[in-house]
């Protein structure tokens, strides 16, 4: 029998015994998770090479950003379907590596983020994907990115969720209110979560109003 965890009032809680099944879930679920962290990692390397090269070789981010874009992420979706993996991990590290490769080769952050999740959603809907979870899944992966590469995370958020909507009205009229809430709400939480971890620097002069 598994020892049996006693808690003594005052006294620090034993540490939990794992019984036999338990650890053989453990190391099967470390392994399983840290495969995935592997395979996120590998898929953003991918799609960072792609844009970066991609786009290095047109000279033109302005004129041919949003064409790879679009191009890159349709090839993710149809990946992802092909072999029957989730769409939503995929969708995220893609477009991470998406903005990161674009930022490689200078290309504006506003712009890349736009370029992203408009490319991300028409992708989405051309290759008949759920564009819901599309936007949502991109939206984290960029502002993800936006985040790692030093970027104004408050900024983008902004524009992507402009540009989701906007791209949502040329799909479907209930398209643009499951992507309205969705990039809302995801936006919105990332706001307070940064406005948590990092107070403005005005917050002093307000208080001495």
């Amino acid at each position: 029998m598994t020892e049996e965890t006693k808690q003594t009032p005052g006294k620090e809680a034993p540490k939990y015994t794992i019984g036999s099944a338990g650890s053989t879930l453990k190391e099967g679920l470390v392994g399983t998770l840290k495969g995935i962290n592997e395979i996120e990692a590998e898929i953003v390397t991918l799609a960072r090479d792609t844009v970066n090269t991609t786009l290095s070789a047109t000279g033109s981010v302005a004129t041919e950003g949003m064409n790879v874009t679009k191009d890159v992420l349709k090839g993710a979706l149809a990946a992802t379907q092909e072999v029957g993996t989730d769409i939503a991990v995929t969708t995220k590290s893609v477009a991470k590596g998406v903005i990161m490769g674009a930022s490689d080769v200078g290309t504006d952050l506003m712009t890349a983020a736009r370029m992203t999740i408009k490319g991300a959603m028409t992708g989405a809907a051309e290759t008949g994907a759920d564009v819901g979870t599309v936007a949502r899944r991109t939206i984290e992966g960029i502002l993800e990115a936006t985040k790692e590469i030093g970027g104004n995370v408050e900024e983008v958020a902004k524009v992507v969720t402009e540009g989701a909507i906007e791209t949502a009205g040329g799909i479907g009229e209930s398209t643009v209110k499951t992507v309205k809430e969705l990039a809302v709400g995801i936006v919105e939480g990332i706001k307070e979560v940064i406005g948590a971890a990092l107070p403005k620097p005005r917050s002093g002069e307000e208080s001495k109003k």
